[in-house]
């Protein structure tokens, strides 16, 4: 009889890259039963024998507190498996509740979320520091008896037990068809969720620093967001396309776009905060595998990274001319920007890719069970 695995989570989507794309599938592939516990959607199809449970999708941040993680409790117990593997902070209580002798709980670390407590908009700025000292207090105190997931290195600094399954990217068969083209146009690319810390005004303003640049954000965006956006660009908002206003675009919809558009480089120019400058962003590994430069934020992890790999430059992200100068070496430089687009990809064929932390997680829910 296969071991029983459920993954939980009340907040993130069920086209989660991380949590259904790379760990939910993977463990069915290698013979789990693996039951996904998820906000439902009506475009989500499930594949590879991940068996699905919808929750209601709540009305708010209260009623998803108060009612949705109470139903994602009692669909997980009444499945008694074998490993409960929970993606969220506010789903800690639950994952005590349903902590037994028999069971392995998992807490699958995704944000850094003591530094990111410090950027919400709905915590009172004097407000944020106990929060995350609240937040690094309990975690601590209250999952010890949980293994623990790290997405990213750094992580490890914070939970020195955790395991570090990182969020490379899947190695898909998608033919590369970036197409060379005369047309001056220097097209930039961002993806992801399109916020102020993640860079969407920086960027918006890119079209002035640089003659028929134009700037493309896949990834979902608030109309507050995108109106802000638009004033920023001013006269050149024409050349600002916005994909994904008030809607979540489907990992499938990203990858059209990474592969068959010619970028001249993928954008991460994030303002300075402590919350993304020892991140390794996804989108990163995303761009590499896509043949797209890397043009991000010279935060000493970052700019070590694309220096590693030569696949991008790192700039001042507050030095305009800086950052403009090297939007004209890439456009000028067609022969180097393509080879540092060849050099991401063939790092991560080789060693940043999820195939490869996917046999780790599949071996890592091996050797708990056994431990059991």
């Amino acid at each position: 009889m296969p071991l029983k695995a459920v993954h939980i989570s009340t907040v993130h989507s069920p086209h989660d890259p991380r949590i259904y794309h790379k760990q939910c599938r993977t463990l069915a592939k290698a013979g789990f039963d693996v039951t996904l516990i998820i906000p439902e959607d009506d475009d989500f199809q499930p594949q590879d024998g991940v068996k699905v449970i919808f929750l209601p999708k709540p009305a708010n941040r209260r009623e998803r507190l108060a009612k949705t993680r109470q139903l994602a409790y009692q669909e997980a117990k009444a499945l008694n498996a074998d490993i409960y593997h929970f993606h969220d902070p506010e789903l800690i209580p639950i994952g005590r509740k349903l902590k037994n002798k028999n069971n392995i709980v998992i807490y699958d670390i995704h944000e850094d979320y003591e530094t990111a407590m410090q950027q919400k908009e709905y915590l009172p700025k004097f407000l944020a520091p106990a929060a995350a000292f609240a937040y690094r207090t309990a975690t601590k105190l209250l999952t010890r008896k949980f293994a623990l997931c790290l997405a990213e290195k750094y992580y490890m600094e914070k939970f020195p037990r955790g395991k570090c399954i990182l969020n490379y990217p899947l190695l898909t068969p998608r033919e590369i068809k970036h197409e060379e083209s005369d047309n001056p146009c220097c097209r930039l690319l961002y993806t992801g969720n399109v916020t102020g810390e993640r860079g969407a005004y920086i960027h918006a303003g890119l079209p002035e620093l640089a003659d028929q640049v134009a700037v493309e954000y896949i990834g979902k965006c608030s109309q507050d967001i995108a109106d802000k956006i638009y004033s920023i660009a001013g006269a050149r908002q024409g050349r600002i396309k916005i994909t994904g206003i008030n809607q979540y675009i489907p990992r499938e919809q990203i990858e059209d776009a990474y592969f068959d558009n010619k970028w001249l480089a993928g954008l991460a120019l994030f303002p300075p905060t402590e919350h993304y400058k020892k991140k390794e962003l996804t989108k990163f590994f995303e761009y590499m595998y896509a043949e797209i430069p890397i043009l991000c934020s010279d935060f000493p992890v970052w700019k070590q990274f694309v220096e590693k790999y030569d696949c991008g430059i790192a700039v001042d992200p507050e030095d305009e001319k800086a950052i403009a100068e090297t939007i004209g070496y890439l456009k000028d430089n067609p022969q180097r920007a393509a080879g540092m687009g060849r050099n991401g990809r063939q790092a991560v064929k080789e060693k940043l890719n999820w195939e490869a932390e996917g046999k780790r997680l599949i071996e890592w829910y091996k050797a708990l069970l056994s431990s059991r």
